[in-house]
Order: C-alpha cells, then sequence, then structure tokens
C-alpha cells in the first residue's frame, strides 16, 4: 500500500472520532493484558468500540476489550486504548501501530504504554514493576520500513533516548513513596504468540534484556517517529531466569497476576498524569 494511501486512512479515522468525540486529548495511553482498571480513573466523554471505526484492527486477544475512550483523568484529557494489537495475530506492523498515528492526528503529545512482561533479571520477580528505560527490538518487521510519512516525521528517527528521563524518574519515585517495588530496566519486544524456551530467556538475560514481552516496541518506534514523549511501563508476570526457577505458564495465570498487580501500576499513572503540564 502506498504511503498516501496510509495517510488517507489515518486521517479518514481521525475525521471519524472528530466528529464524535467533545475534547482533544493530550495525552494517549495503551493498556495491556489485564490492565484495564485505569478505566475506573476516568471522567469519560466518550467511547467507540474498535469494530466501529474505519480501517482500525480488532484486537483477537483475551483480556484486551477493544475500546477507544475519551475523557479526563484529572484534567488531563485523554484517549485510552483498551486492548492492543500485535504481529502475532496476522496484523502488518503498520496495522498494529496505526492508532499510535491516529491519537498523533488527534493532538496527542505525550504517549504512556502498559504491557505485561516475564522478567529475564533474576532480581525481578512476580508482581513487580518495571519503569522501562530501553528496549531492544526482537520483532521480525519494522513499522517504519517502506516509504517514509514525511508529514508525520523523519525517514531516520533517532533513538539515543526513547523513554523520557523526566517521566521514568517521577514514576520510580511514586512508586518509592508508595513502597512498590518498582525497578527500571530493558524491555525486549519478540513475535510470539509462544513463550520461550530456557535457551532463550538466558539468551535474551545475555543480551541485557530484563524482561520479554510481545508487543510495546512497534508503537513506541511509531511514537518516536511522531515525536511524542513516551513513559512505558511493565508488570512482570512470570519469571524466566534462572531458569531454574521456570515453570510452565498459562494465559490465564497471566491475567491473574496482572490483575492482582495492577491497582501498583494504575496508582503510578495516576499520580504520573499530575505531573504532565497540560497544554
Amino acid at each position: 500500500m502506498y504511503m498516501s494511501e496510509w495517510m488517507s486512512k489515518i486521517n479518514a479515522c481521525s475525521d471519524f472520532i472528530k466528529e464524535r468525540v467533545s475534547i482533544e486529548p493530550q495525552l494517549g495511553i495503551i493498556l495491556g493484558t489485564g490492565l484495564g482498571r485505569l478505566i475506573e480513573e476516568i471522567k469519560i466523554s466518550e467511547e467507540i468500540s474498535y469494530e466501529d471505526l474505519p480501517h482500525f484492527p480488532v484486537s483477537t486477544v483475551e483480556g484486551h476489550s477493544g475500546r477507544l475512550i475519551f475523557g479526563h483523568i484529572g484534567k488531563m484529557p485523554v484517549i485510552v486504548m483498551q486492548g492492543r494489537f500485535h504481529y502475532y495475530e496476522g496484523y502488518s506492523m503498520k496495522q498494529v501501530t496505526f492508532p499510535v498515528r491516529v491519537m498523533k492526528t488527534l493532538g496527542i503529545e505525550q504517549l504512556i504504554v502498559s504491557n505485561v512482561s516475564g522478567s529475564t533479571n533474576a532480581s525481578i520477580n512476580k508482581g513487580d514493576l518495571v519503569v522501562i528505560s530501553d528496549h531492544i527490538n526482537l520483532q521480525p518487521e519494522n513499522p517504519l520500513r517502506g516509504q517514509n510519512l514525511d508529514e508525520m516525521g523523519p525517514r531516520f528517527p533517532d533513538l539515543f533516548e526513547v523513554y523520557s528521563p523526566r517521566l521514568r524518574k517521577r514514576a520510580l519515585e511514586i512508586a518509592a513513596s508508595a513502597d512498590y517495588t518498582a525497578h527500571e530496566g530493558v524491555y525486549c519486544s519478540i513475535q510470539g504468540p509462544n513463550l520461550e524456551t530456557k535457551a532463550e530467556y538466558k539468551w535474551l538475560h545475555t543480551i541485557g534484556a530484563d524482561c520479554v514481552g510481545m508487543s510495546t516496541v512497534p508503537e513506541v518506534l511509531v511514537a518516536v517517529h511522531c515525536g511524542l514523549e513516551i513513559f512505558g511501563i511493565s508488570v512482570i508476570t512470570d519469571k524466566g531466569i534462572p531458569v531454574e526457577e521456570l515453570e510452565p505458564v498459562t494465559l490465564e495465570e497471566v491475567i491473574a497476576v496482572a490483575m492482582e498487580a495492577e491497582p501498583k501500576m494504575t496508582a503510578v499513572i495516576r499520580q504520573l498524569i499530575d505531573h504532565i503540564p497540560i497544554g
């Protein structure tokens, strides 16, 4: 598909939303598997199902509701994705990251991305939070591949400091003041949908990953391209290092751990938003 066609689809979806939504969001939030309770913090003005949005993908993963929610968290006007998309679902990376492009055209300046992941660091345990400081991209396709969308960003975006230092610092302070176990770490994104072998967990640890998951980096790459300020946070739901502690994992167990730890993540994000200037 030509880039002009993608831009046309992005604008069509954005225009559809603008006709139905009363706010102009400044902050975009992507909620991962089992991490939907932040919705309770929103004074909702409108919500739209993904299936009703032109050219929008539809989530196929359990634990992803599939709604765009508009409203305010405190005084901050927000747009929240309750459910995201993954390459392993069969979508192209341009489809996976389409919502970020749409959110940018709606006016967002910051993006908060959450996920669940497995620990590849012996000192990071189930239920801990990881504030993402950097990432390793092992996805098989890059959403920026192909002709550049010049309207949205440069051909060769720089990844020197992807995740906002000021937001990371503040989030860790918030977690510490609440006595939550939170780490700063490197997130590795892989294709999935299978989990990793023992040998793969060892290798991921060796190359410098602190946790591993199947999302986030594609959206973040597009967010960087769009010039957004980015904050990423992960809830650890299982542990791969040391491999002697590795246990079989089911999606139900992942969701259960995520839901138990979710109030901590929600509290950090909620307070962090209060420290983002509006305007």
